[in-house]
């Protein structure tokens, strides 16, 4: 019987711990404090933006919510950042994506300064985690890492295949295998006979963006799943890049969709918030 790695409680046992960490920072006289910005309206957006300020409540980083119209012009955003990197009140800054189509989302993320980058998509903070410095990791990677870790999945010496080569998730997902000392393979759409690569995973991370396309035939008997995509169906049911139910069987552990990387992601952008604030503070 595979292992259903429960994202929401692991995600609910590291908020538990930051909030403790949270309690002796403020008796010390850091009160870790995080900026958000969103511009428009865009739904998800709105979503996710009140989930993060749930989470900074519930563990009692400050949140301080900036929204800003559709037609914000870009110069407008980048002296709001500025103003922000230079707010020694502020730990963490956060931009959430995506921003309108007028704005260069390049621009606007190589403003925020690497200190505050808690997203960790800083290209400095992309530098730091490729030579092993210290440096902020990109939410979703860093979560996985804590899912295999708290699940007594052991990564060292494993044959992982991430699919997926994203900055945000592939990328910094295979250099964290690597660091955990992974044997690493990335697949991408060029990859050549990609169920041969994926088959030969202990640890198969699936990041490809298209609902229920690994299915049994792509998984080792034994193998540790984790399915970072999110898509709904005809149905309007969430599932994600792994077909759950062809899959579950055939593998020692495996995330579900919705429950599994999701919870981690936002779980993560707390703990690098708190990070911030104890190295803003040295």
């Amino acid at each position: 019987m595979a292992l259903r790695i429960d994202g929401k409680k692991i995600s609910s046992d590291i908020k538990e711990e930051l909030k403790e960490k949270v309690a002796a920072m403020k008796e010390d006289g850091i009160f870790p404090c995080l900026a958000v910005i969103q511009v428009g309206n865009d739904p998800a957006s709105t979503v996710y933006v009140g989930n993060k300020k749930k989470a900074c409540a519930y563990i009692g980083i400050e949140s301080k919510a900036f929204e800003l119209p559709e037609e914000t012009t870009q110069e407008e955003l980048l002296a709001l950042i500025e103003k922000l990197n230079e707010d020694d009140s502020v730990h963490g800054i956060l931009v959430q994506l995506p921003i309108p189509a007028h704005m260069d989302e390049k621009e606007v993320i190589h403003a925020i300064s690497p200190k505050k980058d808690v997203d960790g998509f800083h290209p400095q903070s992309v530098g730091a985690l490729s030579i092993g410095e210290p440096g902020f990791v990109s939410c979703t990677p860093a979560g996985i890492i804590q899912l295999l870790k708290r699940s007594g999945i052991e990564i060292e010496g494993k044959e992982c295949v991430v699919v997926g080569r994203s900055n945000i998730v592939g990328k910094p997902m295979a250099m964290l295998l690597l660091r955990e000392n992974g044997t690493v393979t990335i697949c991408h759409s060029r990859t050549k006979d990609l169920r041969e690569v994926c088959k030969r995973a202990d640890i198969l991370v699936a990041a490809i963006g298209k609902p229920k396309f690994f299915d049994e035939t792509y998984v080792k008997d034994g193998a540790a799943v984790i399915d970072v995509g999110i898509h709904r169906n005809a149905d309007g049911k969430l599932c994600g890049d792994v077909d759950y139910d062809k899959v579950v069987d055939k593998v020692s552990a495996i995330t579900p969709v919705p429950g599994g990387v999701g919870p981690m992601t936002i779980a993560m952008l707390m703990n690098n918030c708190v990070e911030a604030a104890l190295r803003l503070s040295e």
